[in-house]
């Protein structure tokens, strides 16, 4: 994994590269970020700008062709390790280890660096068992450090989500961070840094990983995935800053125009005592989106509606619009006041419970549309 490949975040490579290059490596680092951010991406790629053997003094990334770029990115070089949360499944069905589930770790993480670990327990076929870091595992961290590093410079042990640790094994963990070894770095990325033992905390550097804008998830799945505009803007919006959920969306949502299908559903809710035809009309287009679309939807709709109450109250609360939505931004913002935006989000909210519920969609969406209409007009 390469800086370059990551998107966004440019501070903060700058910041761990500068670190590098200067020689000033912490040997515990804390990368802590929302599930679906980046910050297990951005930690493998520190681990591979540590130990690249072909970058020149003021490279701001890895080189990416020398032998230790080539094996850490297939995740097969001696020198990086890494603890993760297990459980026994059908294929291990007793002493569940990270070093048990090590090829199935290379696919899950070169697949996609961004996923959670709800996709990590389903990966490896969990079923309804709670994974975690067992106390096993303790034994092979304090293995791992007594040896010297086989090839690199660094000895690097990546630990995935350190909250979920047994007992035993942050025991360990704290005992090898108060008496690091040396040429040994610690990289701990943590989705929940709150859940990890105070003392933990107190000896790692932390390495904070915001979510991603959404002009730039947006560039990112423009220009990286290959989707267009309008479509990575409408999947960029859903996820919120979480890249793992656009990726895993961008194929469920490529097919459907939601900016357009709102639009013309405010219309028809503004104007709906004279077109209750072409609200029921509509509805079966909603219907026909499928549930899981059907709830895309209503999110995308309660994002838009939020951007809509800000642009009404400051319009540099919302900047980096297109020219088509910043339009009908501009014009339905004056419907949206402070008097019955949350009422209108808690329509959609209860639209999005029934349908989740298996309600008759048609029923949901007509209904939904005449309170939305009435609240319009308020």
């Amino acid at each position: 994994m390469l800086f370059s490949a990551i998107p966004a975040h440019t501070d903060l490579k700058r910041v761990l590269t500068q670190a590098a290059r200067r020689g000033h490596v912490a040997h515990a680092q804390l990368f802590r970020g929302a599930e679906g951010s980046a910050a297990l991406a951005l930690a493998l790629a520190y681990a591979t700008f540590l130990n690249c053997e072909g970058r020149a003094e003021a490279d701001e990334d890895s080189c990416g062709t020398c032998a230790s770029c080539l094996k850490t990115s297939k995740l097969a070089h001696p020198d990086l390790n890494f603890i993760f949360p297990v459980t026994t499944t059908k294929a291990v069905s007793k002493d569940a280890t990270s070093q048990k589930f090590a090829a199935e770790w290379r696919a899950f993480l070169l697949e996609n660096p961004y996923q959670g670990f709800n996709d990590w327990m389903q990966f490896i076929g969990a079923e309804n068992r709670q994974g975690s870091i067992a106390k096993d595992e303790a034994g092979a961290l304090l293995k791992l450090v007594s040896l010297k590093a086989f090839e690199a410079k660094f000895k690097i042990a990546i630990v995935w989500l350190p909250e979920l640790m047994h007992p035993a094994a942050a025991n360990a963990v704290l005992k090898l961070l108060e008496e690091p070894p040396g040429a040994t770095v610690f990289l701990l990325v943590s989705h929940a840094p709150e859940q990890l033992l105070p003392t933990i905390l107190s000896r790692v550097q932390p390495v904070v990983v915001r979510p991603l804008r959404e002009d730039e998830l947006t560039a990112y799945l423009r220009d990286a995935q290959h989707l267009p505009e309008a479509k990575a803007r409408q999947v960029a919006q859903l996820a919120e800053g979480n890249i793992g959920a656009a990726l895993d969306s961008r194929e469920k949502s490529a097919d459907h125009d939601y900016f357009a299908f709102f639009r013309e559903w405010m219309r028809l809710c503004f104007g709906f005592h004279t077109k209750a035809a072409e609200i029921l009309k509509q509805s079966e287009e909603f219907q026909k989106l499928g549930r899981e679309n059907q709830k895309e939807l209503l999110s995308y709709a309660l994002g838009l509606l939020r951007k809509v109450l800000l642009y009404g109250l400051d319009p540099a609360l919302v900047p980096h619009l297109p020219a088509a939505e910043q339009d009908f931004i501009h014009r339905f913002s004056r419907f949206i006041t402070l008097r019955n935006a949350d009422q209108l989000t808690q329509e959609l909210n209860d639209a999005h419970y029934h349908v989740e519920r298996n309600a008759n969609p048609r029923m949901v969406f007509v209904d939904t549309s005449l309170r939305v209409g009435g609240l319009l007009k308020i």
